[in-house]
């Protein structure tokens, strides 16, 4: 720990990336508690005014308001408790999925193996986004859909990464060892091999993360993600964009939260990428 303490210190981006992260997390538990305003309160009397910290008889709005009068920064804290939990759920159920998926396949091979690996072929070959546009124009747009979008476009990753982990551990002498004694093959897999790529997974799970977001704000700014008036970082963009030359804020904080969300995200999932190489 010490060791790994020292490391981050020395990696100046991994701690940028954390910081980041933490932020967001407040920002996501305690977002009900530090909003200024209603996200959802309308004042056309308020309509596309700027940044401002306020004045005697003028309220303050720190990054402005749209074309409905709504606090952006109040929108952007809610987006941000939407947008995450969308992401962590999807990236929790398509890790428990792929990890099973990959430990299973990479175990056992023969039929199984050939049969998930082949799909997960195909479904790498197709673009991701086409993919979920596809799925979404069939299933429609809810938050339960698009986390079931993101599961389905996301295991196959879990499953490339778990399996050639696998394929390498089960060869080595502590598996060995443990089938010469007679642990059965549910105990080789859940007490020697699933401890030993959970690493992998989460780090895996980090960068996931960015890009889940990533996708479920473009969905949301096509129209196709997360439906207002639940406001969401994609949906608020596209909301403001006829408004671009006129409130260049209502498009630039909310695209801000994403760059930020996502580089802290990637980050933090690159040193501890590092770090577990130089453990290993």
């Amino acid at each position: 720990m010490k060791r790994s303490r020292g490391q981050l210190r020395q990696n100046r981006l991994t701690v940028i990336g954390a910081i980041i992260t933490i932020i967001l997390v407040i920002v996501v538990i305690m977002g009900p508690w530090i909003k200024p305003y209603d996200p959802l309160s309308q004042d056309l009397s308020l309509r596309l005014v700027g940044p401002t910290l306020g004045s005697k008889g003028t309220p303050a709005h720190l990054f402005g308001t749209d074309q409905l009068g709504r606090d952006v920064l109040s929108r952007i804290i809610y987006a941000a408790r939407v947008t995450i939990i969308i992401a962590v759920i999807s990236v929790l159920v398509s890790a428990c999925v792929g990890t099973m998926l990959g430990i299973g396949s990479g175990y056992y091979g023969g039929t199984a193996d050939n049969i998930i690996m082949r799909i997960a072929d195909i479904q790498l070959a197709l673009p991701t986004i086409l993919l979920a546009l596809t799925l979404v124009a069939v299933l429609g747009s809810s938050v339960v859909n698009l986390v079931l979008v993101f599961v389905i476009t996301g295991w196959v990753r879990y499953v490339r990464v778990i399996r050639a982990q696998v394929l390498v551990l089960k060869e080595l002498e502590f598996v060995e060892a443990a089938r010469a004694i007679g642990c059965s093959s549910r105990r080789v897999l859940f007490r020697h091999l699933l401890p030993n790529v959970l690493t992998e997974a989460i780090i895996l799970s980090n960068i996931q993360i960015g890009r889940v977001i990533l996708l479920e704000s473009a969905l949301s700014y096509l129209g196709l993600g997360v439906q207002p008036p639940l406001p969401t970082w994609g949906n608020m963009l596209s909301e403001a964009r006829l408004y671009i030359q006129d409130a260049w804020w209502a498009v630039t904080f909310p695209g801000l939260a994403i760059i930020f969300t996502v580089l802290g995200a990637n980050l933090l999932s690159e040193g501890l990428r590092g770090l577990y190489t130089h453990g290993a």
